[in-house]
């Protein structure tokens, strides 16, 4: 199959960062509901609205003082056909929805973007069903059906890629990357890892990039992991070539397993000095790693440790 060419900042080099765990920062931190933890409907009230600006500029304001550049990852990771639906969504809504949140970002793009800190905007989807668990995976074909309206809705907006953020398994990664080459956006894949390192499924994570790139012609421009703290993850990193295929972590502040923290009233928000360390020792070993950011239970406190740990590295 064809191999895909992408030009996108990052992939060029340089240090990126991007937030933290946006769902739990604004509802532990900033006291927003968020029914079935979606953000992009706080984007329909004045407050929620500012706190989402507010959350992204605390972010990017990292960037610019650290001189790295800076992801905008839009609070659109529920905002899907049958998660809006759930909220009261009709499918012009949600793509009004989809359409509002990259606007957000662009205009804070314009407003902040240096060259010293080049700022991407990335359409962020999540899965079907849950982050944690896979639950009945779809066929490839599917899930590029699933995941074309919203991705086709972007490709509409300033964004300049979409990513998949928390895919607990290979098809529904597939269906993805398919549906943004048909749009012709470059796609990163996220998977989700468990303590052991491997997907949800029970799949090792080398098996599953290369299955989506033997899928797909090396369809996604990069792929990343979330979800998992680095120590699940670490060993699994054997520094093969597949590993080049890796460009992005974005791990949680908390050592605790999907269920443990599927179980806590509180927020684990681990210790942020600790993570920004571990993150230098991964970029240490894989330096290609470039994107940077957190996941459940990470804040502003954990990217600024991370980012500084890993300009150090």
């Amino acid at each position: 199959m064809t191999k895909y060419r992408h030009d996108l900042p990052q992939l060029r080099g340089g240090l990126f960062l991007t937030d933290g765990g946006i769902e739990t920062t604004l509802i532990f931190h900033d006291g927003l509901e968020l029914p079935d933890f979606a953000a992009f409907h706080r984007l329909r009230d004045s407050h929620g609205r500012a706190v989402l600006e507010a959350y992204f500029r605390r972010h990017a304001g990292i960037a610019l003082t650290q001189g790295a550049g800076f992801i905008l990852e839009s609070a659109t990771w529920r905002a899907s056909a049958d998660w809006g639906q759930r909220l009261g969504y009709t499918a012009a809504q949600l793509a009004e929805a989809n359409r509002d949140a990259i606007a957000l970002l662009a205009a804070l793009r314009g407003e902040l973007e240096t060259e010293r800190t080049p700022m991407v905007i990335s359409g962020c989807l999540g899965p079907r069903g849950d982050g944690y668990d896979p639950g009945t995976a779809m066929s490839a074909e599917q899930a590029r059906g699933y995941h074309a309206s919203q991705i086709d809705t972007f490709a509409t907006t300033e964004a300049d890629m979409v990513t998949a953020i928390t895919m607990t398994n290979v098809n529904e990664a597939i269906g993805v990357t398919r549906a943004a080459i048909d749009a012709g956006m470059p796609v990163a894949i996220s998977f989700t890892l468990e303590t052991d390192g491997r997907l949800p499924t029970g799949q090792p994570l080398k098996e599953a990039v290369e299955a989506v790139d033997a899928a797909t012609g090396e369809g996604p421009a990069y792929f990343m992991i979330n979800c998992a703290h680095p120590t699940h993850f670490a060993g699994v990193l054997d520094g093969g070539d597949w590993t080049r295929r890796l460009r992005g972590i974005r791990a949680n502040a908390s050592r605790l397993s999907h269920e443990e923290l599927d179980a806590a009233d509180d927020l684990d928000d681990g210790d942020p000095e600790e993570l920004g360390s571990q993150y230098r020792e991964l970029r240490q070993r894989l330096p290609w790693i470039n994107v940077v950011g957190g996941c459940c239970g990470t804040d502003h406190r954990h990217i600024e440790q991370i980012g500084s740990a890993c300009m150090a590295a």
